[in-house]
């Protein structure tokens, strides 16, 4: 099952709309601290609502062992990024990918983008910007799930 990974999110209301969607999707959100809020704060659990407590979360305290965890696991790291030339439509999923979404503010730091093994975008409207990070991720799991029969 494809799962989700949160790198240093920004905002709670985010990340409780991910954990909401997990939840409903049986997929596990990867948490890659420091987060940039507490992880027991008000908006957080009003945005998962009474879901939070049926998702899966694993936290990792830090990059490193994420990467560390994710290279063990021989798990693809599938960034999603604005700076991206693929679209995610047109890229095959896997079963055990890592769908990464940076942090809201900043995305991920340039030796991320590097080590990724697909850097792919939601294709937009010109002059846009991007999409909110919970929608995007919406978007390509559900794209990963339709893909690999995981629905």
């Amino acid at each position: 099952m494809p799962d989700i990974a949160l790198y240093h999110p920004d905002i709670p209301q985010n990340t409780g709309t991910l954990l909401r969607l997990a939840a409903c999707m049986d997929v596990t959100v990867h948490l890659i601290e420091p987060a940039g809020f507490p992880l027991s704060d008000h908006a957080l659990k009003r945005a998962g609502m009474d879901y939070i407590e049926r998702a899966k979360l694993k936290r990792h305290m830090d990059w490193k062992s994420f990467r560390e965890w994710q290279l063990a696991e021989k798990r693809r790291l599938i960034l999603m990024t604005t700076k991206g030339s693929r679209p995610y439509t047109h890229f095959d999923f896997k079963k055990d990918d890592l769908i990464l979404m940076g942090r809201e503010s900043s995305g991920v730091p340039e030796d991320i983008h590097q080590i990724a093994d697909a850097r792919l975008l939601i294709p937009m409207k010109n002059g846009m910007r991007s999409l909110n990070m919970a929608v995007s991720t919406g978007m390509v799991l559900g794209e990963a799930l339709r893909q690999t029969d995981c629905f």
